[in-house]
């Protein structure tokens, strides 16, 4: 019930976090959980050549491809997430770019739902 307070995200979408997460509490911050997904960024470099920055995909697979629909429903119903995709939009972000932080942004809010065990509010969310 929590989870499917946040637009964007359904029963089954909430069902698959849920299995995929576990239990919140093991995670010391929303940082630890986009990591466990794999969603933190990654410098790729060798070297002298220079990299560039893209996520790590260290962590779950069925969770990252189980945030994509979700980010792009999120994107058009969710206020936070459409705020966050007009911002990087108008910095000249490519589209996969804006939906890989979509599903980040995503993920920061279902953490901070079941953590807190509150269902979410756009209200309190627009002011983090």
């Amino acid at each position: 019930e929590l989870l499917v307070s946040i637009q964007g995200i359904a029963d089954t979408s909430a069902a698959l976090m849920l299995a995929e997460l576990g239990d919140v509490r093991r995670f010391a911050n929303a940082s630890a959980v986009t990591a466990f997904a794999g969603l933190n960024p990654c410098l790729q470099q060798s070297g002298e050549r220079k990299g560039h920055v893209c996520i790590s995909r260290t962590g779950s697979p069925r969770l990252r491809a189980g945030l994509f629909m979700p980010a792009l429903v999120a994107m058009t119903h969710n206020p936070i997430i459409r705020t966050l995709k007009q911002r990087l939009s108008e910095r000249g972000k490519a589209g996969k770019q804006i939906v890989c932080a979509a599903m980040r942004k995503l993920l920061h809010l279902a953490y901070g739902v079941l953590k807190s065990g509150t269902a979410f509010d756009p209200k309190r969310g627009l002011a983090c």
